[in-house]
């Protein structure tokens, strides 16, 4: 008789978007005239930009030319793309990159989810709370997880850093020492950013403790802080001990197209010598066959001059409704944070209501959705997620609807 993996077991309940579609399709299909604004996943919702759209037509016509066409991609990318990220990304940063460290994916979510079988399945996870789904769900997929504690609402074996109004939304080191340290700035879901210096900090911490830190930079382009940096390796000593995961889906509007990579520094090495770039390397060609040549193209628009102007336009578009939400929720009297260097707004929850009372109660009297804070973690509780990735029009209507009840 087959045997399935236990440690799924330890997955309290569905995927927590899964469980707010479900909420809404329930409540859409009892209130059929009702007007629901979503503000809750983050997806984008202006069109591809127009030096994006060429490139996409360019790239299918070279596919109905023998001598053009393409088939499996070269598992790290195409040259033409990982050289454009070294040229166009770290090098403006004064960052050192190399193209053989750039492996290009089908989005930052799949890397996040899949950089965790490179390492030990004992090795010790922390992670921010509230947190990301992703890193934690696929620990514990990965065998990782240990008892769940339902009292406390965590993993017995995954360390959780509490981020909270108190630390400005980013985590203290933890009391124990982990292997691998899961770092996302600008945050998902608060909203938060850290500076270059703290930033530094936890370079040297995971150096000292033999630590790998895996960073989401997924929205370091709605970054407006000088302070606030955008790659960890802008920090003395990160390609030692730093994996970086980068997204085309919120700065280009690929949500739909799916394009990201992540960056292995071939300097980042386990006890015994072996490089984490070659193990991801094999992992990479094992297991993907590549972005689409089609979508590598595109992604080399969006880091062309004219790409990174239309792109600007749209992530500034988007800061726009996110300084909407802040000051029209802020002036209602509610508590709020994040919109500056991210497209998330991080509010409290009033009157003592939980995340998803506060979910139900604005689902019901202003028929707007957002996520409940709860399902990003234990401190996430009290809290409510909403983004600035809808249009400017129903941005402020929702907005508007909450000031009214």
């Amino acid at each position: 008789m087959f045997k399935v993996n236990g440690d799924y077991l330890n997955l309290q309940g569905s995927y927590l978007f899964s469980d707010i579609a479900k909420k809404v399709a329930a409540f859409t299909e009892a209130n059929p005239d009702k007007k629901i604004i979503r503000l809750g996943i983050g997806d984008v919702t202006q069109p591809l930009c127009p030096v994006v759209i060429k490139a996409l037509h360019d790239a299918v016509d070279e596919m109905a030319v023998k001598e053009t066409f393409r088939g499996y991609a070269p598992d790290l990318g195409y040259d033409f793309l990982r050289n454009a990220i070294v040229e166009k990304v770290y090098k403006k940063l004064g960052a050192v990159v190399y193209a053989d460290e750039v492996f290009v994916s089908d989005g930052a979510k799949s890397d996040s989810g899949n950089i965790q079988e490179i390492f030990s399945r004992d090795s010790r996870i922390a992670v921010c709370d509230p947190v990301y789904p992703v890193y934690v769900d696929t620990n514990v997929m990965g065998g990782r997880s240990g008892e769940y504690d339902a009292a406390a609402g965590v993993f017995k074996n995954i360390i959780y850093m509490p981020c909270t109004e108190a630390n400005d939304f980013a985590p203290d080191f933890p009391d124990e020492i982990p292997d691998v340290i899961y770092l996302c700035f600008p945050n998902n879901p608060t909203g938060s950013a850290i500076t270059k210096d703290r930033l530094q900090q936890w370079v040297d911490y995971a150096r000292k403790n033999k630590a790998v830190i895996i960073y989401d930079a997924a929205y370091e382009a709605y970054i407006s802080e000088k302070d606030v940096p955008h790659s960890i390796y802008e920090c003395e000593g990160a390609r030692e001990c730093a994996i970086e995961i980068r997204s085309f889906s919120k700065n280009a509007g690929f949500t739909g197209t799916r394009l990201g990579y992540t960056i292995v520094p071939k300097d980042i090495k386990d006890e015994n010598g072996v490089t984490l770039n070659s193990l991801w390397a094999r992992r990479h060609g094992t297991k993907f066959n590549g972005t689409p040549y089609i979508i590598q193209r595109a992604g080399e628009a969006v880091l062309s001059d004219e790409g990174q102007r239309e792109t600007a336009e749209q992530v500034a578009y988007y800061m726009n409704n996110a300084k909407y939400i802040y000051e029209g929720l802020k002036g209602a009297g509610y508590k709020v944070f994040g919109g500056v260097n991210a497209p998330y707004i991080w509010l409290k929850t009033p009157d003592g209501m939980t995340s998803w009372e506060f979910f139900d109660f604005l689902l019901e009297k202003a028929n707007v959705v957002g996520t409940p804070g709860s399902g990003f973690g234990k401190s996430g509780e009290g809290y409510f997620r909403l983004t600035a990735f809808g249009t400017y029009e129903n941005t402020v209507e929702a907005i508007d609807r909450i000031k009214r009840i």
